[in-house]
């Protein structure tokens, strides 16, 4: 069975040291919802973060 991962949002924001937290709460409660969320940081601006919401 082929896994199909879908992006619905993606916002840049400000890098603050605790944005994996809330990445990590969002993953642990809303999973059984197939909803996933990552955090990267830019490649051109450490400063910046990439936050997408992916439907899995």
């Amino acid at each position: 069975m082929e896994s199909k991962i879908e992006i619905i949002s993606t916002v840049t924001v400000d890098y603050q040291s605790d944005l994996y937290k809330i990445v990590d709460a969002l993953n642990r409660t809303l999973k059984h919802r197939d909803l996933m969320f990552g955090l990267a940081l830019e490649k051109d601006n450490q400063e910046k973060a990439v936050f997408t919401i992916y439907k899995t």
